[in-house]
């Protein structure tokens, strides 16, 4: 029995790095894979396994594994899966801090796509942060709406990192971020994530994808979360280019939680059970409306309380 590090997956097989420094590719045995039904992916990128060797003529190694116990989690992203709206699926595990790379233009990524990120990895206990990218293309008009982004983001707390992968702008401050943390970086299909990555770290030479003239969106270069180890001895998880985040698995009633500049305000209003959206004495609607609370996170909160299925698509 040996114990490793899942580092990849791609569906079916995952490669684990073990604790001896080999890679070993390996399955899940069968009943492990029926453990959680809700989920597309029972094993997910930064999971400690337990795995049994085999001897497998098929393979050049002549090696492969089989997995059969997961280790317990400190946390994991899950966003819903792209295929059926009642399944999950879990991006990665064990994670010491969260990055969304945003772009205003090229693509433009909309405050609703940041905003159910942010409250994901809040409620999973994650750290996040924004990195906005391609600083060297904005034009004035870009720059102010930068302005309103970040105004937003770093009133309520959250650290903003300003960057241009192309001019290795201020990657160096990214760099020192990360230093010897997992780190996950997520992101629109297009900002310029796996250019960022390969900024930080040279070595990784991550595929980069072309931006679509017709839609600014950028062409899928990852395929599955895959999980790097740096010259610093952190490592970064690359997930693949997404256009659609959705929250799972959160009563209407806690998603207030997952706002930080809506939490303090909680116990202020009149109604214990208050919805926040409607009624007299409500602390967060006064916010709101005297513009303590900006306008985009009130409606990213009514949008995500009122939907049914959990599911947001952007493009």
């Amino acid at each position: 029995m040996g114990k490793g590090l899942v580092i990849r997956s791609t569906g079916s097989w995952y490669s684990v790095k073990t604790d001896d420094g080999d890679t070993i590719d390996c399955r899940i045995k069968g009943k492990l894979r029926m453990k959680e039904v809700r989920t597309t992916n029972p094993i997910a990128v930064g999971d400690r396994v337990d795995f049994e060797l085999l001897h497998d003529e098929t393979t050049k190694e002549g090696v492969t594994g089989i997995i059969s116990s997961v280790e317990p989690r400190k946390n994991y992203i899950i966003r819903k899966a792209s295929n059926l709206s009642r399944e999950s699926q879990i991006i990665a595990a064990n994670i010491d801090q969260a990055y969304i790379v945003v772009t205003v233009n090229y693509p433009v990524t909309l405050t609703g796509f940041i905003d159910r990120y942010l409250v994901s990895a809040m409620a999973y206990r994650i750290p996040a942060a924004l990195v906005f990218n391609k600083l060297d293309l904005y034009t004035e008009k870009d720059y102010e709406k930068l302005e309103e982004y970040l105004q937003t983001y770093e009133s309520i707390g959250y650290k903003c990192f300003q960057v241009s992968a192309e001019k290795n702008f201020n990657i160096n401050l990214l760099k020192e971020d990360i230093r010897g943390k997992i780190s996950l970086f997520s992101g629109l299909s297009g900002v310029g994530k796996s250019s960022i990555l390969n900024c930080i770290d040279p070595d990784l030479k991550l595929k980069t994808g072309l931006i679509s003239d017709h839609h600014q969106q950028g062409k899928h270069t990852t395929t599955f979360a895959e999980m790097f180890e740096t010259s610093d001895g952190g490592y970064i998880i690359d997930t693949p280019g997404i256009r659609g985040f959705g929250v799972i698995d959160m009563a209407k009633e806690e998603i207030p939680h997952y706002f930080p500049e809506m939490f303090g305000l909680l116990d202020q209003c009149r109604f214990f059970n208050c919805s926040h959206t409607h009624e007299p004495g409500c602390a967060v609607k006064t916010a709101y409306e005297n513009g303590a609370i900006p306008a985009t996170r009130y409606e990213s909160f009514l949008s995500l309380i009122n939907e049914d299925n959990g599911r947001y698509r952007q493009g």
